[in-house]
Parts: structure tokens; C-alpha cells; sequence
């Protein structure tokens, strides 16, 4: 059985209350366990908890990428949001390139989400959190960190800071590059 859709909506509207809040660049303290893309790996995010230690008692950083490619990315997304909200201080988001409308509609978050609850509700509330995630974060003022990489028109944090990450990813400039930062060939 599925969470219901008025719960999804519920969780949502205070994850964005916490996650409006939020800085594009989010200081996080040491120690801290950093994670890649979860790409909607249910079972494996919870493997991941067992290994690495429960929340609140170890801090957590994970880096994108949280839906797409995996058959629980519905469920994988809420848990990190549920955990969000009850946790604020010692789960840290951060957006990926996967966090995209365009995106999730190729790579299967959209379909599941129709699949699973019959309408795009679901798949709307949550791409609208998207938005509100953080571009990167800090570690211990030590440790810059993002999904994709650095940007040409990035010189210094205050340009991260200064960017409006509420959008869609864009297809060129300084916060697409922190999302996909994918090489290119150059003639």
C-alpha cells in the first residue's frame, strides 16, 4: 500500500517550510556520512541506514540524484524528506541532476508516479520540493561539495549563494553546471 496522496502533500508543504529556509550552499558539520545517487534504491537506502548508523545519531549528506533509474523512487524520496522534516539539523539534501522535471520524465520517476497513484499530484508535489534544495554544500567551512561540479562563471561561494535555485535546472550557466558539469568535447 502506498502513502497516501493528501500524506505526500502534507509532508511536502513542510519540507519546503524547512528546506525555504536553507542556503544554497548549507553548512554542514563533521563527522558526516556522504551519500551518492540513491537513484530510487529503496532497499539499498535502507541497507545504507544499517551500515552507516540511524539519523539522528549520524549525521548525514546526501549529494542528488535521489529518483530515477530505481522501481522505489516515490518511496526513497519521501523516506529522505520524512527524515528531513523530523531530522533537520542532521540530514542534509542536495540537489542532482535527477531532480528535474524534464528529467524525471525520461528516466522514470514521472511514470512511476502515475503508475503508483494514478495522476501526476504526486510527481508534482514533489519536483515542486526540487526547487527549494540546496546547490551544494560545506563542510566544516573545509569541504565544498556538489553533484556535478565547478562552474567557468563560479569564482567564489558568495556566486553559488547568489544564484535562484528556484527553478528548473537550467540548460547552460553556473547552476546547471553544479548539477551536471558533464565534459564536452571542444574544437
Amino acid at each position: 500500500e502506498y502513502i497516501k496522496e493528501s500524506e505526500v502533500k502534507a509532508l511536502c508543504t513542510k519540507a519546503r517550510e524547512i528546506l525555504v529556509e536553507e542556503c544554497n550552499v548549507q553548512r554542514v558539520d563533521a563527522p558526516v556520512t556522504i551519500c551518492g545517487d540513491i537513484h530510487g534504491q529503496f532497499y539499498d537506502l535502507v541497507e545504507l541506514f544499517k551500515v552507516g548508523g540511524d539519523c539522528p545519531d549520524t549525521n548525514y549528506l546526501f549529494m542528488g540524484d535521489f529518483v530515477d533509474r530505481g522501481f522505489y523512487s516515490v518511496e526513497t524520496f519521501l523516506l529522505l524528506l520524512a527524515l528531513k522534516v523530523r531530522y533537520p539539523d542532521r540530514i542534509t539534501l542536495i540537489r542532482g541532476n535527477h531532480e528535474s522535471r524534464q528529467i524525471t520524465q525520461v528516466y522514470g520517476f514521472y511514470d512511476e508516479c502515475l503508475r503508483k497513484y494514478g495522476s501526476v499530484n504526486v510527481w508534482r508535489y514533489c519536483t515542486d520540493i526540487f526547487d527549494y534544495l540546496s546547490l551544494a554544500a560545506l563542510i566544516e567551512e573545509r569541504v565544498f561539495c556538489v553533484h556535478g561540479g565547478l562552474s567557468p562563471s563560479i569564482n567564489t561561494l558568495d556566486d553559488v549563494r547568489s544564484i535562484n535555485r528556484k527553478q528548473e535546472v537550467p540548460h547552460d550557466g553556473a547552476m546547471c553546471d553544479l548539477m551536471w558539469s558533464d565534459p564536452e568535447d571542444l574544437e
